[in-house]
């Protein structure tokens, strides 16, 4: 993929579609690393996918035979150097504290370092298509104020009458991240 926002997407895409009902992105800049970490309270995963979710032939999807997202995301952290790692508790054996977490390190020096692209697009459609689901999204970028967005405070605020894929929401959402990202690029 040409820009990491990219990987998040598809990588939260997969954290909805194993049930979570709050997905964590979290992304960290500090002295030329990068680490992003995608952790979620979805199914799972049974040791035996999680020694092949890398395998970019191996997929749990009946729609098509190759799986890219994760060993995309490997090949991206690798290439400068960097890592990924995935943890996960399936709900047949932890019934209680299941979910998957991704964390893929990079060296944000390194020429092959993939570029972060439109992150807050990808944020935005992750709480478009899923308004029903919470994300917590923090940047933390060294100097610099973070920047964050939790759906569930979001919610609160809102109530139960106003959708998050509401139009006017997402445009705010949208507004709110951009202005965090612009207000610390003046600090």
């Amino acid at each position: 993929m040409k820009e990491l926002s990219l990987n998040i997407l598809d990588v939260a895409e997969n954290s909805v579609k194993a049930g979570a009902t709050l997905t964590q992105i979290l992304i960290r800049e500090e002295k030329g690393r990068l680490t992003l970490t995608i952790k979620d309270n979805g199914c799972g995963m049974t040791e035996e996918v999680l020694r092949g979710v890398t395998d970019p032939f191996y997929t749990t999807r009946t729609t098509r035979k190759v799986g890219l997202g994760l060993p995309l995301l490997k090949l991206a952290a690798e290439q400068t150097g960097g890592t990924l790692t995935i943890t996960s508790r399936h709900e047949s054996e932890y019934p209680e504290t299941h979910g998957t977490e991704v964390t893929a390190t990079f060296d944000t020096t390194h020429i092959d370092f993939t570029p972060m692209g439109d992150v807050v697009s990808s944020v935005v459609t992750l709480i478009q298509g899923h308004p029903d689901r919470d994300f917590l999204f923090r940047h933390e970028r060294e100097g610099k104020p973070t920047v964050e967005l939790d759906t569930a405070a979001l919610r609160e605020v809102l109530g139960a009458d106003v959708p998050l894929s509401e139009f006017s929401v997402l445009q705010w959402i949208t507004e709110y991240l951009h202005e965090q990202y612009d207000g610390a690029e003046n600090t």
